[in-house]
């Protein structure tokens, strides 16, 4: 009877190992377990938000209607130094996709490892800067020997916690480099060869589900090219065989220091969606879902804010934006409605007017439609099988069926949000806090000139002082005449202090 049970346990044991998903593509979908999928994204970034909120933003995504997490991944959060790795609190990559898994939705992870992202140094960290002989994102062997350690370090940490898709976990899809099209065509044969040896490298590590490269229309074989914008409907894949993706719908855009505050229209954001649908999307991703707070130093450059909003369905403490994340919800629903049939058929365009035009999917029994009125002022009734149907101007309605049409995306029947403000009993702030050196301490030296800022700072300070001295003697002429001397300064740089006897005389702030 023991021995019975040890080869059952064994049989199910060997079964358990045996177990995995596979993920692939056509010229349609993606195909997840042998079955096409109109999949649904969204970006929240897991060192934007705090691992207390994690939990809550993945499941009001879900609830929104998404299918899928996009998550870049931040190289120098990883690796502040030379093999020393950092996957703790915010950075705890792990622990968030294994919160995505058990909400039960997947990920798409963006390695990169060059990110852009609004974030410091687009997310590669200061010290690849002095590495040897090394020239950033082209046919440079420095560079391809480290953007090859640490994508493989990400991979492996992915495959030894079995959370690719070909393992059971919730990654379907990778990203490797991130919009190089356009610097590509400006430095010519060497981006060509550098593209080639990232998809090459990418594909080798043998992850069992497919990459992606977004803006790069040359991605090699089997690697998906994909759009990034405001408006995809007329992208087309570098292959026929390749399905039509849309890896960042902007819902908003970055905030500026001083800047207005970006603002998208939960009708043109949702019209965008269901136009790239109609004509062949599969795949919509938004740019993003969750931006959360750019903590500490990580905004990229001097004019990107802290908040990273973005104007997103969720702001940036994790609230519903209304009315743009039910708007969003509610096309989501539709679309699904009529997956059958947008998976199994190629639209037929019909004429409807003469700014307007049904695409219609017809699949077996099966049948969806869009009705679309591209006139940007005007509504117009329009006649599509044995029924009449009113289009608001600049918008898209869906028929699940070619008859009953569910969602209009010019028709908003949430409300807007309407945020108050309470005080919350032991709650503490935290702040940051940067030293500023002593611009008269021991490290002071004299040069001529400026000198470059992260090759002294290393990034480690946002500071960098220059002090001059002007001595006047008593005995200068126009003193005698009671003239006063005039300091003119071409350049205050971003902040300057002046001084007289060693009293503070006037500062000067650069905008």
């Amino acid at each position: 009877m023991i021995g019975g049970r040890l080869v059952l346990a064994l049989i199910l044991l060997s079964w358990a190992a045996s177990v995995s998903c596979s993920v692939s593509y056509d010229r349609k979908a993606i195909i997840i377990d042998g079955k096409r999928r109109i999949l649904v994204s969204g970006s929240i970034h897991y060192p934007r938000s705090t691992p207390e909120m994690w939990p809550d933003l993945i499941l009001k995504a879900k609830q929104g209607g998404l299918d899928v997490i996009q998550t870049y991944v931040f190289w120098n959060g990883h690796e502040p130094s030379p093999g020393q790795y950092y996957f703790e609190d915010r950075y705890d990559l792990v622990r968030f996709i294994k919160l995505v898994q058990q909400a039960g939705l997947y990920v798409h992870l963006r390695i990169g490892p060059y990110v852009c992202a609004e974030w410091n140094f687009g997310g590669f960290p200061v010290w690849l800067k002095y590495v040897p002989g090394i020239a950033f994102r082209t046919d440079n062997k420095p560079f391809e020997d480290a953007m090859q350690r640490f994508t493989q370090k990400i991979v492996n940490m992915m495959k030894f916690e079995r959370l690719f898709q070909s393992q059971g976990g919730p990654i379907i899809l990778s990203q490797i480099e991130n919009e190089f099209g356009p610097v590509e065509r400006v430095i010519g044969a060497p981006g060509q060869a550098y593209t080639k040896w990232a998809a090459s490298m990418a594909v080798g590590l043998g992850t069992g589900v497919p990459w992606v490269m977004c803006k790069q229309d040359d991605a090699p074989d089997p690697v998906i090219n994909t759009c990034n914008s405001f408006y995809c409907e007329g992208f087309k894949p570098n292959s026929n065989n390749k399905p039509k993706m849309w890896t960042e719908n902007w819902t908003g855009w970055f905030t500026e220091f001083g800047g207005a505050v970006p603002y998208r229209p939960a009708e043109d954001l949702a019209f965008s969606v269901a136009r790239f649908i109609q004509n062949g999307g599969s795949f919509i991703n938004y740019y993003m879902y969750h931006g959360g707070t750019n903590f500490g130093r990580t905004a990229g450059g001097p004019f990107i804010a802290t908040s990273y909003d973005y104007d997103a369905p969720l702001d940036e403490f994790g609230l519903l934006r209304e009315p743009k994340w039910s708007h969003l919800r509610d096309l989501h629903k539709a679309i699904k409605q009529s997956e059958w049939a947008l998976v199994s058929a190629d639209p037929a365009v019909q004429k409807l007017g003469s700014n307007q035009e049904a695409h219609v999917f017809k699949a077996g029994s099966g049948c969806a439609a869009f009705l679309a009125n591209y006139d940007t002022k005007y509504s117009v009734k329009v006649n599509f099988g044995n029924g009449q149907y009113d289009l608001p101007p600049w918008s898209i309605s869906i028929l699940p069926d070619c008859k009953t049409a569910v969602y209009n995306t010019a028709r908003v029947s949430a409300a807007s949000s309407q945020i108050k403000m309470v005080p919350v009993s032991g709650f503490s702030w935290q702040s940051y806090i940067e030293e500023i050196v002593s611009a008269f301490g021991n490290d002071t030296f004299t040069k001529d000139g400026l000198l470059e800022q992260i090759s002294l700072t290393r990034d480690a300070s946002d500071y960098l002082w220059y002090t001059t001295d002007i001595m006047i003697s008593p005995n200068e002429a126009f003193l005698r005449s009671g003239q006063y001397p005039v300091l003119t300064i071409w350049s205050a740089g971003h902040a300057m202090h002046v001084f007289v006897n060693g009293e503070l005389a006037g500062s000067s702030i650069s905008a």
